[in-house]
């Protein structure tokens, strides 16, 4: 067994806690409330996400995605997370670590999405304070960045409460729906001070 295996198999088995959430791995058992939250969320995550796939909601995409997934996991390049509210175990989003870059960078990029009913009631707030030190904790990584379109202000201010720090304007950043989008870009070090730290 390599020494890649044996570290990155139990990180992406793990569950992470928070205060009202918690985060695991993605299972095939999570396709019907995944699907039917995407689904009836479709309106709201559109504008900021990229274009869905024709067949985006049928359970051999999910086969497909949950492959990724697993690859990127053995592969120490991305881990995905689905978010569950831990009052009744219901499915509310999902965070996307991704471009897991080491040597000389040791980064990634955090990607985020929260079905339409439980927008703004601070899930996704609770999530991420549970992950961050996970990101820099347990994976080892020292710089966490973000990008969001500058119209996403509920994005923004998500960020900006974290202790995220604005670190500039990529034009054209990521095609969003269909059409190259320009995105503000934030980032995050392991020795900035956030949420719940002591000062």
């Amino acid at each position: 067994m390599s020494i890649l295996k044996t570290f990155v198999t139990p990180i992406a088995e793990r569950t992470v806690v928070g205060k009202a959430v918690y985060l695991r791995a993605p299972q095939l058992r999570d396709f019907e409330p995944w699907a039917q939250l995407r689904a009836e969320s479709l309106d709201f995550l559109v504008p900021w996400e990229p274009t869905w796939p024709h067949d985006a909601l049928t359970r051999a995409a999910f086969r497909r995605r949950l492959r990724r997934y697993e690859q990127d996991a053995r592969d120490d390049s991305g881990y995905a997370f689905y978010i569950f509210r831990r009052s009744d175990d219901a499915l509310v989003g999902g965070v996307t670590l991704s471009n897991v870059r080491r040597g000389v960078t040791q980064s990634c990029s955090i990607g985020y999405w929260m079905g339409r009913p439980y927008a703004r009631l601070g899930l996704m707030r609770d999530a991420l304070i549970a992950l961050i030190p996970f990101i820099f904790n347990d994976i080892g990584l020292r710089r966490l960045e973000a990008a969001c379109i500058p119209t996403n202000a509920p994005s923004r201010r998500l960020l900006e409460s974290l202790g995220f720090t604005r670190e500039g304007y990529a034009r054209e950043y990521l095609c969003i729906n269909g059409v190259w989008q320009d995105h503000l870009l934030f980032a995050m070090i392991g020795s900035d001070i956030r949420p719940g730290d002591s000062v």
